[in-house]
């Protein structure tokens, strides 16, 4: 009866998230079309989250959330905090590194997950200039995933499940009030995409103060669960890519075919994806 009750908390916020992602799709389609511009966008939004999927709610999670099972099992707050404390910093300062590279190496990423855009100036241009706007998101999900983590631990599913909504309405404003006033209207899209990132991570703050666990980043390479947690990332990395691999070749491929194509593939994608996300994932958070 938890599990069922806990998958069903789960289920109506994802729900929700999808409907809402679902609209969220329609608002850019009626706006958008597919064009030039929505496939720079897709491209730009697609590079920041394969790493999210992949780390966020892939590796990272998967690795994390039993490690902090086992802090919690032993019963003692300070160790508790202390773990939280030196994952924070540690997970904090990688990331860090990591967008500052992303930044400095967007058209290289471009150029890498979708070549076609080579033999198209404008737009290689365009999305390498919103991939510097979305690549922070990396950053901000993944602290959010991270806090998500031990809001789930504790029996906590509500917020981490409907952060995603945020997100969903950020995008949609941006798309239905701040686009106009752009030169490039899709370059909204992609500070929405951002301003939805912070939105999910400072969603998630409330809830760890009420547990007493909202961290102060401290750097922990050395600490023993931070370690483990390392460790225990490198074969769910492998599991968790898989999916994500095949989405990026798709793409790969698409870049190079008509303009639209890139669009097309991102809105089927995300028809196959609304009842997957609804039951498998929330199944799938509760049990883990």
């Amino acid at each position: 009866m938890k599990l069922f009750r806990s998958t069903a908390i789960v289920g109506s916020m994802t729900l929700l998230s999808r409907v809402l992602g679902f609209l969220r799709d329609l608002v850019f389609a009626q706006k958008f079309g597919a064009s030039l511009a929505t496939d720079a966008f897709y491209v730009a939004f697609r590079i920041p989250n394969f790493m999210r999927r992949l780390f966020a709610e892939g590796s990272f999670s998967l690795a994390f959330v039993p490690v902090l099972a086992e802090y919690k099992k032993r019963g003692d707050p300070k160790e508790l905090r202390d773990f939280v404390d030196h994952v924070a910093g540690s997970l904090a300062v990688i990331l860090l590194i990591v967008v500052a590279i992303g930044l400095f190496a967007a058209p290289l990423l471009v150029a890498i997950f979708a070549p076609g855009f080579l033999d198209k100036p404008e737009k290689f241009q365009l999305t390498a200039e919103m991939l510097r706007i979305t690549f922070p998101y990396i950053l901000l999900i993944s602290l959010a995933g991270f806090a998500g983590g031990i809001l789930n631990s504790f029996s906590r599913f509500a917020l981490p499940a409907l952060s995603p909504v945020l997100l969903n309405i950020a995008l949609i404003a941006a798309a239905v009030w701040l686009a106009p006033f752009f030169e490039q209207p899709v370059k909204a899209l992609a500070w929405g995409v951002f301003v939805g990132g912070v939105l999910q991570l400072l969603m998630q703050l409330p809830g760890l103060m009420r547990l007493g666990l909202l961290p102060r980043p401290r750097w922990g390479c050395h600490d023993s669960g931070v370690r483990k947690v390392l460790k225990l990332m490198i074969p769910t990395l492998f599991g968790s890519s898989v999916a994500q691999l095949n989405l990026l070749i798709d793409t790969l491929i698409a870049s190079f075919l008509v303009t639209g194509s890139v669009t097309w593939l991102y809105y089927t994608d995300r028809l196959l994806e609304f009842p997957l996300g609804i039951f498998g994932v929330a199944l799938g958070t509760v049990i883990l």
